[in-house]
């Protein structure tokens, strides 16, 4: 018997801070039937990333807010169902933007095939998706590391931050990975293998920190922020550069912060020091360099050089409950639900 009913989950209200279960709603729909030029969706795999909570408020942003009663966006590993669309066949297993859903309709041009035979398809969500991709942009065309320099990276065992690390070696350099919790901390230099990993939730982190970077810092790839970002800017060299692809906590604070103004130091720094600091969103780059980091970034994944960790929940309606954990650093590698 074919499935008649989908489920989605919506933006049931707009956070007050910290994101709570009630803000999301669970609903059930009709599967829907693709028309001219669209693939009906169904997905196995669903992507759960920090962005999305800059989302759910009403403020400006590089996105619009996500409208009250939509479907939270996500990208997602789906399988073709049913396809009006040259080229896309039922059964072909696809990267696609579908939101929290368990099925969907596409006609996007960035719908893209994925193939289990050349890395397992999660990947295409983390290691050799948007979050990889982010570190390969914001590393090697904005911070550009040179040999023996020091690269710093927090959530270093996330998707970003565990690549940002890997590459920085690969390229010559030191990573000094910053990360929650002794079990984080070793994952990230025993197996990941940085140079140095320093637990944030210590109380003696900014001195930590700066033990561990003895020459100071020449690159920081910036996606935290907040008290993070306090230890870290004493410690940037002369001509440091300074990626920001986010700034995941400040991310609830509703644009009221940790009443720290740091911005007073921070533009001290910018001037004094020569700092580059540029913020960046992944697909300001796709265009000239997506291929070349498939290319790159799978080849370490094939021949084990790169190593990546994924954390999976089972169940659609675990995406909010999983997502707000992430935004407290619970997950542990890169969030999935199983759907």
């Amino acid at each position: 018997m074919s499935v008649t009913k989908a489920r989605q989950i919506v933006l049931a209200a707009r956070p007050q801070g910290k994101p709570r279960v009630t803000d999301f709603r669970l609903e059930e729909t009709a599967v829907p039937t693709p028309g001219p030029g669209q693939v009906l969706l169904h997905v196995q795999y669903l992507s759960l990333d920090p962005y999305m909570r800059e989302r759910m408020d009403d403020r400006e942003s590089y996105q619009p807010p996500i409208p009250l009663g939509d479907v939270m966006p996500g990208e997602s590993v789906a399988t073709v169902v049913a396809s009006h669309r040259p080229g896309y066949s039922a059964g072909d297993i696809v990267l696609a933007h579908t939101g929290w859903r368990t099925h969907a309709l596409s006609d996007r041009s960035d719908l893209r095939k994925l193939d289990p035979a050349v890395a397992p398809v999660t990947t295409g969500l983390g290691a050799l998706g948007m979050p990889g991709f982010t570190a390969y942009a914001g590393l090697r065309l904005i911070g550009k590391p040179k040999r023996n320099e020091t690269v710093v990276v927090a959530a270093a065992s996330g998707p970003v931050g565990s690549l940002v690390g890997q590459l920085a070696k690969l390229a010559g350099a030191r990573a000094v990975g910053i990360a929650g919790g002794p079990e984080k901390c070793a994952y990230v230099k025993d197996e990941l293998g940085f140079d140095a990993a320093v637990d944030h939730k210590g109380a003696d982190f900014a001195a930590n920190l700066a033990a561990a970077c003895p020459d100071g810092i020449d690159v920081y790839f910036e996606n935290v922020g907040g008290a993070v970002w306090q230890a870290v800017l004493p410690l940037l060299n002369q001509f440091a550069r300074v990626p920001v692809s986010g700034l995941v906590a400040q991310y609830n604070d509703a644009g009221q912060g940790d009443r720290n103004d740091r911005l007073p130091a921070t533009m001290r720094a910018v001037l004094f020091k020569s700092l580059t600091v540029r913020g960046f969103i992944n697909y300001d780059f796709a265009a000239d360099h997506y291929a070349a980091f498939l290319r790159e970034v799978g080849a370490g994944i094939a021949d084990g050089r790169i190593r990546y960790r994924e954390d999976f929940v089972d169940g659609l309606e675990k995406a909010p409950e999983a997502f707000i954990g992430m935004l407290q650093g619970r997950n542990f590698g890169k969030l999935i639900v199983r759907v």
